[in-house]
């Protein structure tokens, strides 16, 4: 799914209009209709439904919306900034519209008070759209204040009020803060982003009819991984095949203590379907994982396992997980990068090692896969003040090195050496568990090993690894379940992927 930028919304909207072609106050009625009948199928007619509105297209939408549901039997109040005269043009239609329903009281920002709420009330927001490029100030930051510590349900129409489509909103910015998004045709950048997330809620993306040619024509660098994406990169095992068509993956990982990283990132390759699996682990580890994954074969390394860190051109490594950080782990890896020129996957230790001097990041063989959290990230490329600011670091920094970074978070980002970015929208809050990474690791490994393109193995992975997190958290909860539990559901989601 194709992620626009604000003015690309606008550009989808002019487009529309002039080409399908429709009015504008007939689209404006199509978004209306849209976020109408989400409240009419999901909400009780004997709710009332207060709806604050601005004096744009948002507002526009909001005084559609009040006449609709209003006919389907809601009791519905307008509340609107007086004080300020004039609407945009639909606006001012559907305003006029609106005032032919005596049954609809059309209120000032001034006169709302608690008395209005009870407890089957839903609060809307119209009050900004997508266009807002400053910060809300006056008698709407006023009314945003007021509502916001009312505990009644709280649905923003295409974007909470205060928001920006493209980036972060201001140090003290007032924003409305929403129980769910009614987000019209397009998810807007900036929602699935940390900051601005907790204001969105639940977000819906509804249908309003903007034209597929645009759409399809229309180009960005931003990307939702949803299953039309996934369903194309998917490669469904051949009846006629065997082991060797899968490749063979080598997973480095592991020390004393921290032996279950290695265990947790050799299962979920075996689970994700690589052909031959292999373990490069210290002696402290050869019977918890010949024993836990007898499946894998182990490379017998002695007490100083790093020591036989050696290039086999026809393994795929994966480096990382539990490694440890010290000198002679790193000299060794650091000699190996340079002697390495296909393309990895690393994680967790092997990005603290070569975080320690900057120069090692150029020991990175392109194409290669590196998936840190923020701090990891942070160690190996400096520090940003926001996620907005981490993601174009992100993109700068897989441009000169060549290589795709998968930046894990609460929608984890892939960046490409070309500067696409593909948002993963699968995964939940269970992941935030010690052990998720590992096994996520595994899984990208497992994908590189078996011929899936860097890029396709990072979107697939990701993907994968959060939907089969998704299944788990089903099952187990998101307390309680286990990075184990995750790799346990892999076979799951292959499953559902060959419905």
């Amino acid at each position: 799914m194709k992620i626009f930028s604000a003015a690309q919304i606008k550009n989808g909207d002019l487009f529309t209009i002039k080409n399908e072609p429709i009015a504008s106050v007939h689209l404006m009625e199509k978004a209306a209709m849209a976020c109408t009948d989400f409240i009419h199928h999901k909400y009780l007619k004997t709710q009332n439904i207060l709806i604050f509105c601005g004096n744009g297209n948002n507002g526009g939408d909001g005084f559609a919306m009040a006449r609709l549901l209003y006919q389907k039997g809601f009791d519905v109040d307008v509340f609107i900034d007086k004080s300020k005269k004039g609407f945009s043009k639909d606006a001012e239609i559907n305003y006029h519209r609106l005032k032919e329903f005596l049954g609809i009281r059309i209120l000032d920002f001034t006169d709302f008070n608690e008395g209005f709420i009870n407890e089957d009330s839903i609060i809307v927001d119209a009050l900004f759209g997508t266009g807002l490029n400053r910060k809300i100030e006056g008698e709407i930051a006023k009314i945003i204040l007021k509502l916001n510590p009312i505990h009644v349900h709280k649905i923003a129409i295409d974007i909470p009020s205060g928001v920006f489509a493209d980036e972060n909103i201001p140090e003290n910015a007032v924003v409305f803060k929403a129980d769910e998004t009614l987000s019209l045709q397009f998810c807007k950048q900036s929602f699935l982003h940390p900051e601005i997330s907790e204001y969105c809620g639940k977000i819906h993306i509804l249908e309003i009819g903007i034209s597929k040619k645009y759409i399809e024509n229309t180009e960005t660098p931003h990307y939702i991984i949803d299953e039309e994406i996934v369903r194309k990169i998917y490669k469904k095992r051949k009846d006629t095949s065997h082991k060797g068509n899968y490749g063979k993956t080598c997973i480095v990982a592991g020390c004393f203590g921290k032996i279950g990283a290695a265990v947790l990132a050799t299962k979920s390759a075996l689970f994700s379907g690589s052909g031959l699996t292999y373990i490069l682990a210290p002696k402290c580890g050869y019977e918890i994982l010949q024993t836990t994954c007898p499946e894998a074969m182990y490379l017998y390394g002695g007490e100083d396992f790093i020591k036989n860190f050696t290039v086999e051109n026809d393994f795929t490594y994966g480096i990382g997980p539990g490694l440890g950080t010290d000198y002679e782990t790193e000299e060794k890896l650091m000699h190996f990068l340079k002697n390495y020129n296909e393309p990895l996957v690393l994680d967790a230790d092997a990005l603290n090692l070569i975080s320690k001097n900057s120069e090692n990041l150029n020991l990175i063989p392109k194409n290669s896969i590196i998936t840190p959290h923020p701090k990891e990230f942070s160690r190996l490329f400096g520090e940003s003040k926001d996620s907005f600011e981490r993601l174009e670091l992100a993109k700068s920094k897989a441009k000169e090195l060549g290589i795709y970074i998968v930046l894990k978070g609460h929608h984890t980002q892939i960046i490409t050496p070309e500067g696409n970015v593909f948002y993963n929208i699968t995964g939940n809050s269970g992941l935030a568990k010690g052990g998720s990474g590992d096994v996520l690791l595994g899984i990208i490994t497992s994908f590189l090993a078996q011929g899936y393109s860097p890029e396709n193995a990072a979107i697939f992975g990701v993907w994968l690894h959060g939907k089969a997190a998704d299944f788990t958290a089903e099952k187990h909860s998101k307390e309680a379940m286990l990075a184990s539990d995750v790799i346990q559901h892999i076979g799951e989601v292959f499953k559902y992927l060959q419905k």
